[in-house]
C-alpha cells in the first residue's frame, strides 16, 4: 500500500519528463541546415542534376517526418569541370557552416576536393564520380552515391567474355577517370583470360579532331575490332564522327560505349544524323528498379521541364543524394550533433604575405555526421540506399542497351549478383545467385552494318606487316619439311597441310615463311615454341609435337597428323625347330597345368575311391589309374566312369578347363608353324629402361626430355642422332660397340625410317599420345580458325590425300611392324584355373564332411574302442575313407529283389578277381 503511494506520482511525472525530452531534442535542432553542391552546370549530367537536386530540397522541406522542422537549404557552385575551380569553390564553402558537400561530378575534381575534404573532415557525397580508386582508404570523407566504374568495367569484361571476344582496344580520356576505368577493365579482362590489344588515349579538355583522327588511323591498323569507348560526351561524339568518317562503324566492329552515352541518349533527343553514326553501338547504363515513386517523380519531372530534357540515372542518384544527406542530418541532430566548427590553424603564416586561413575551419562533428551517412538505409529512387564496407552502394547493376534506329533496345541486365540475364536484377535477388556461363544469356544484337551475325572480333592488321611463320630446318626427315633450294619457300607434308589450310580460311592470311635452325643439325623445337611467346615469330609451322609443357605458353591449333613415342630395335627370325611345340605354353603355364592335371587326378580319386571299384586296388595300379585318368582327359578318352555326384561336377569343370587351354595351344601352335616369327631382347620402354642399353633419340625432339625427365633413363645412355641414315648405323652396330640397342622416336619418323630399313622393327606398343599442330601466340584467333580448317580437310579426304603424297612406304614397313609376344601367358587362364580349384576344394569340403557324419553316427568297431580315443578316432577316419561302399545303383537293385543283368555278374566277377587294398589292418571291405 505504501509503495502504491510512492509510484503513483512518478507514473504522473513520466509524461511530463517526455515532453520535457522532446522539447529539449527539438530546442536542440537547428532551424536551418547548410549543404553545398560542386558539379558542372552546363554539362550532360549537371543540367539534370540541378534541377533534381532543386526537387529534391522541396520535397525533403516539405515532409516534416525527415527533418523534423529543420529546414534544408543548398548552395550550388559551379566547378566548370576544372579542378582549380573546384578546389576553390569547395574552400568557399568552408568560410561558412555548411555540414556535408553533394559533388564533385568529376572524378578529376573529386580527387582534388578530397584532400580538403579529409583535413577539414567535411563529408563528400558525389552521385557522379565513378573513378574506382576515390573508394580507397586516402579518402575517408569521400562517399559514392552512384555505382564505381569497377562495376561498370566488369559488366564490359562479362559482355566481352560472353560473345567470346579475346582482344580489345581501348579508347580513353587521359585523366583519373579514363586511366583508372580501363585499369580496372584490364584487371577485368585478365581474369578472364582477355586482354587490352591496344589503349588510345585522348588529351582532356578541348577536342581537335586531327589528333582524333591520328588515333583512329592508328586504331585501324590493329588487329582487334572490338572498341571500348570510356570518354566524355564531346571527345566520344568526336570520335564516332571521325570513325564513321574512316568507315570504322561499319561490318565487322563493335563499339562499346560506357554510361556516359547512355547519360546522353536518356537525356536529350539527338539528331537522325547522330543516330546513324551510333547504329549497332553496346552501351550501358546504371539500372534504377522500377517504381511506383519512380514512376511519380518522372511525372513530376515531365511537368518541370516540359519534356525538353529527358532524366537519366544520375540525375536519380543526385535526389537520392538529397535525401541521403537530409536522414543523416536528422540522424546527427537526434544524436546531439551540433553544426559547428573550429579554425584551422595548421597551415598559418604569420609572415608578410603569407596566405590568410583564418576563414577556414574544421567540422567538429564532421566524423559523426559521416558515420551516419555510411550507416544510411532506405528507398530511394534509385532502389535500396545502402551502403557496402567499401562505401559503395549494395547491388550494383547496369542495363545492357543497343542503339538501334532512332533509339535504342535494352538486351539485358547485368549484375554483381547474377552477371548477364534478361531478368531485372531485382526478381534474381530472391533467389540462389547463379553466374555459371550456362545462364547468362542477352537479347540479339543488331551490329554494325545493320547485321545479326556476331562479328569475329579481329581481323589482320592492315599495316603492310606480313606474319612471321618460323619453319624449322631440318637435316633428316625432309619429307616433312624441307627448303626449296634458291628460294625463301618450303616444302613437305607440314607445309601441304598448312597452306591447305589457310586457303580455306574466309579471309586472306599475308604471311611469310622464315626459317629457324642452322640447317646442320636439327633445331630445338621447345626453343622454336619460346619465340613465338616472346614474340619474335608469329607462329611456327612443322612437325610441331603438341605437349604440356609448349601448351602452357602458346596456343595449337587441331592436330594435323597423329603421334607418339615408339620403341625401334633390331630383331631376328626365329625358325621353327623340333622343340616348336613347346613354345605355345610360358614354362609357368607347363608347370602349372601338368600340376593341375595331377592335382584333378587325386581329388577325383578321393571322391571315386569310396565307391568306384574302377579308382581301388593296389597301391601302385591306383596311382597309374590316376596319371592315366588325368592325362586321358586331354584327349577326351579316359574310360573310367565316375560314379559320385561332387567326382561328376569337378570332372565337368575340369573338361570345360581343358577344352579351353587344347584350343588355346593348338591356336597358338598353328601361328607359330605357319608365320613367320620375329625376335628381339627387348620388348618395349619398360624392358629397355630395365636393361643397360644405350638409346638413341632425335635431336631437337622432346623425347630427351621425356625419357629423362618422365621415364628416369640417365642421361649417359643416351645418344643424339639427326637423320635416318644415322639411326640404321648406330642400331647395327649394338650398343656395345658405340651404337644403341634402341631408338625413341615418334611414330611418323619411325614410319619413314621403316619404309627404307626391314631390318628393324617398332616393339611394344606406342607409349605416349600426343599429335603435330601449328603454333601461335596465346589466344591467337587465327590459331581457332585454323583448326576448323584443317577438321574441314579430314573431314573432306584432302588430309589423307595429303599424308598419301608425302608418307610413301614400302611392303617391309607394314609386314610385321611391331613385335609383340605371341607365347600364352598364365595371366590368360587364370580364372579358369582358379574356377577348376574351387571346385575341387568344395568337393573334397563336402566329401570328408560326409564321412565325419558317418563316422560320428556310426557305432566305433570293437578294436578300435579298445585302443586311446586319439588314435582309434584316426584310425576309423582313414578306414571310413577306405571302406568300400555301395553304389547307390546297387543298393536300388537290392531293395527292388533283382539280382542284375548278365553284364552287371560280369562285372562283379572281374571286380572279385581284383586285389584289394586295405589302408587299415582292420578295415572290412
Amino acid at each position: 500500500m505504501n509503495l502504491f503511494f510512492i509510484l503513483c506520482p512518478l507514473l504522473l511525472f513520466f509524461p511530463f519528463l517526455g515532453v520535457s525530452a522532446a522539447a529539449n531534442v527539438s530546442s536542440s535542432r537547428p532551424s536551418v541546415a547548410n549543404i553545398g553542391a560542386i558539379f558542372t552546370f552546363n554539362s550532360t549530367i549537371g543540367r539534370v542534376a540541378k534541377i533534381a537536386m532543386e526537387q529534391a530540397v522541396k520535397d525533403v522541406n516539405a515532409n516534416t517526418s525527415i527533418l523534423h522542422g529543420t529546414k534544408l537549404v543548398l548552395q550550388m557552385q559551379d566547378s566548370n569541370c576544372s579542378g582549380f575551380m573546384g578546389m576553390v569553390q569547395s574552400l568557399r564553402f568552408m568560410e561558412t557552416d555548411v555540414a556535408a558537400i553533394i559533388g564533385p561530378q568529376s572524378s578529376v575534381v573529386a580527387h582534388i576536393i578530397s584532400h580538403v575534404a579529409n583535413e577539414l573532415r567535411v563529408p563528400l557525397v558525389s552521385f557522379a564520380a565513378t573513378d574506382p580508386t576515390l573508394t580507397s582508404l586516402q579518402f575517408p570523407f569521400f562517399v559514392r552515391t552512384t555505382q564505381s566504374d569497377l562495376y561498370q568495367m566488369t559488366a564490359v569484361a562479362e559482355i566481352i567474355d560472353y560473345y567470346g571476344w579475346k582482344e580489345v582496344i581501348a579508347i580513353y580520356l587521359d585523366d583519373d577517370y579514363g586511366r583508372n576505368g580501363v585499369s580496372v577493365l584490364d584487371d577485368q579482362l585478365a581474369a578472364r583470360r582477355c586482354k587490352i590489344s591496344y589503349k588510345a588515349a585522348i588529351k582532356s579538355g578541348s577536342v581537335d579532331r586531327g589528333e582524333i583522327t591520328n588515333l583512329l588511323v592508328q586504331v585501324a591498323l590493329m588487329q582487334s575490332r572490338i572498341i571500348v569507348l570510356h570518354t566524355n560526351p564531346d571527345s566520344g561524339f568526336m570520335v564516332f564522327n571521325v570513325a564513321h568518317y574512316l568507315g570504322m562503324t561499319t561490318n565487322g566492329f563493335v563499339w562499346i560505349a560506357t554510361d556516359w552515352l547512355s547519360s546522353v541518349l536518356d537525356s536529350t533527343s539527338l539528331p537522325s544524323e547522330t543516330m546513324d553514326i551510333l547504329q549497332g553501338v553496346l552501351v550501358l547504363r546504371q539500372h534504377t528498379p522500377d517504381s511506383d515513386r519512380k514512376k511519380s517523380f518522372i511525372s513530376t519531372w515531365n511537368k518541370l521541364t516540359g519534356g525538353s530534357l529527358g532524366l537519366h540515372s544520375y540525375g536519380l542518384y543526385a535526389y537520392d543524394s538529397v535525401f541521403l544527406l537530409a536522414h543523416a542530418l536528422d540522424a546527427f541532430f537526434s544524436q546531439g550533433g551540433i553544426v559547428s566548427c573550429t579554425n584551422y590553424t595548421s597551415l598559418r603564416d604569420d609572415k608578410p604575405g603569407g596566405l590568410n586561413l583564418d576563414a577556414m575551419s574544421i567540422f567538429d562533428n564532421g566524423t559523426l555526421l559521416l558515420k551516419n551517412i555510411e550507416q544510411s538505409d532506405f528507398l530511394g529512387l534509385t532502389g535500396h540506399v545502402k551502403f557496402a564496407s567499401d562505401r559503395c552502394l549494395v547491388r550494383p547493376a547496369y542495363d545492357v542497351i543497343n542503339v538501334v534506329g532512332t533509339g535504342i533496345h535494352r538486351l539485358g541486365y547485368w549484375s554483381n549478383y547474377s552477371g548477364l540475364s534478361i531478368v531485372p536484377p531485382e526478381t534474381l535477388y530472391a533467389k540462389p545467385a547463379n553466374k555459371s556461363s550456362a545462364n547468362q544469356h542477352l537479347h540479339s544484337v543488331i551490329w554494325p552494318g545493320d547485321t545479326l551475325s556476331k562479328p569475329r572480333g579481329w581481323v589482320f592488321p592492315n599495316n603492310g606487316r606480313q606474319l612471321r611463320i618460323g619453319v624449322p630446318v631440318r637435316v633428316g626427315f625432309r619429307e616433312f619439311v624441307s627448303p626449296v633450294q634458291g628460294t625463301d619457300m618450303f616444302k613437305g607434308f607440314s607445309i601441304d597441310v598448312f597452306t591447305a589450310a589457310v586457303n580455306l580460311l574466309p579471309y586472306a592470311v599475308p604471311y611469310h615463311f622464315v626459317p629457324f635452325g642452322s640447317g646442320r643439325e636439327n633445331p630445338s623445337y621447345t626453343q622454336l615454341v619460346n619465340l613465338i611467346a616472346t614474340g619474335y615469330f608469329d607462329g611456327a609451322v612443322g612437325d610441331i609435337a603438341i605437349i604440356t609443357n609448349r601448351t602452357k605458353i602458346v596456343d595449337f591449333t587441331q592436330p594435323y597428323a597423329a603421334s607418339g613415342l615408339v620403341v625401334v630395335a633390331p630383331f631376328k627370325k626365329i625358325n621353327s625347330g623340333g622343340w616348336s611345340f613347346l613354345r605355345p605354353f610360358t614354362p609357368l603355364m607347363w608347370t602349372v597345368t601338368a600340376c593341375f592335371f595331377f592335382f584333378v587326378g587325386i581329388v577325383v580319386w578321393i571322391l571315386e575311391h569310396r565307391i568306384n571299384d574302377e579308382f581301388r586296388g593296389p597301391p601302385k595300379q591306383q596311382f597309374i589309374t590316376i596319371l592315366w585318368f588325368s592325362l586321358s582327359t586331354l584327349f577326351f578318352s579316359h574310360r573310367e566312369n565316375t560314379m559320385s555326384t561332387l567326382g561328376r561336377l569337378v570332372v565337368l569343370i575340369w573338361l570345360f578347363v581343358v577344352l579351353i587351354i587344347n584350343s588355346s595351344y593348338t591356336a597358338s601352335l598353328t601361328s607359330i608353324l605357319t608365320v613367320q616369327q620375329l625376335s628381339s631382347p627387348i620388348s618395349g620402354i619398360d624392358s629397355l629402361k630395365n636393361s643397360n642399353e644405350h638409346i638413341g633419340f632425335q635431336v631437337g625432339s622432346f623425347a630427351e626430355h621425356y625419357l629423362v625427365e618422365d621415364i628416369g633413363i640417365s642421361e649417359n645412355r643416351l645418344v643424339r642422332l639427326g637423320s635416318p641414315e644415322a639411326y640404321a648405323k648406330a642400331l647395327q652396330l649394338g650398343s656395345k660397340n658405340g651404337g644403341v640397342g634402341a631408338i625413341v622416336d615418334e611414330r611418323p619418323y619411325i614410319e619413314i625410317f621403316l619404309s627404307t630399313q626391314c631390318t628393324f622393327k617398332i616393339v611394344g606398343q606406342e607409349f605416349t599420345r600426343s599429335g603435330w599442330g601449328f603454333a601461335f601466340p596465346r589466344d591467337s584467333p587465327l590459331a581457332v580458325d585454323l583448326s576448323t580448317a584443317i577438321l574441314q580437310l579430314s573431314e573432306t579426304g584432302d588430309l589423307q590425300r595429303i599424308h598419301d603424297k608425302w608418307m610413301t612406304r614400302s611392303s617391309c614397313s607394314l609386314d610385321n611392324a611391331e613385335i609383340d609376344s605371341d607365347r600364352l601367358q598364365l595371366k590368360s587362364f587364370w580364372g579358369l584355373f582358379l574356377l577348376c580349384g574351387l571346385a575341387c576344394f568344395i568337393a573334397l569340403v563336402i566329401h570328408f564332411v560326409q564321412i565325419m557324419v558317418r563316422m560320428w553316427h556310426a557305432p566305433p568297431p570293437e578294436a578300435a574302442s579298445n585302443g586311446s580315443s586319439i588314435s582309434g578316432r584316426f584310425q576309423r577316419f582313414l578306414s571310413l575313407i577306405d571302406e568300400k561302399e555301395e553304389s547307390p545303383r546297387s543298393e536300388r537293385r537290392k531293395r527292388n529283389g533283382d539280382e542284375g543283368s548278365a553284364a552287371d555278374h560280369q562285372l562283379d566277377g572281374r571286380h572279385t578277381k581284383r586285389i584289394q587294398f586295405d589302408l587299415t589292418p582292420n578295415s572290412n571291405r
